[in-house]
């Protein structure tokens, strides 16, 4: 489990699980909002095939205490040695609650202090404005690159520690 003891808007604890026998089910059921199928699958089963099949991706459950509300995902680029976020899907219900940007923080904080990790890197839909909104106010900045049809986006974490990072809001709780 990963946690940094951030909690969503109603006070639940967000945490990072590996997704396993207890949990896999109700992460591969996490559904979007009908609105962003076109951003992200229908439903989050895609991403656990993809950590499970190509072996590049590593899934994780996003949890509010003790419901799933979404999953996340990460890799390692081998070519350059950057570590990329993929594949978040909050649960519709689940969503405007704080949950995603917890996770995301959480996420970004721990693979910030993984060995020989210098960036952080992620891709969205360029229409796909609320994502855009929530990765530029966690410091991520567009990079000139893209991957496919999305915007290629990075963080620098020289130090272990995530830069440009801009104040965090009064609702977050604790760093």
């Amino acid at each position: 489990m990963i946690t940094l003891g951030l909690s969503d808007r109603a006070g639940r604890r967000v945490v990072l699980s590996e997704v396993d026998d207890d949990n896999w089910r109700a992460v591969a059921d996490v559904a979007p909002l009908d609105d962003q199928r076109r951003f992200v699958p229908a439903l989050a089963a895609r991403y656990l095939l993809l950590s499970s099949r190509e072996g590049v991706w590593h899934s994780m459950a996003v949890c509010a205490d003790d419901t799933v509300a979404g999953h996340i995902m990460w890799g390692r680029d081998d070519e350059d040695g950057s570590y990329w976020l993929g594949g978040m899907v909050i649960d519709g219900p689940e969503q405007g609650k704080g949950v995603g940007r917890a996770a995301v923080r959480t996420l970004v904080d721990w693979l910030a202090r993984r060995e020989g990790c210098q960036e952080l890197r992620l891709s969205y839909h360029p229409d796909n404005t609320a994502a855009a909104r929530l990765y530029a106010s966690l410091g991520f900045r567009p990079t000139g690159a893209s991957s496919g049809d999305e915007v290629v986006a990075g963080l620098s974490v020289p130090d272990g520690r995530p830069q440009d990072r801009t104040p965090r809001r009064p609702d977050e709780g604790p760093r």
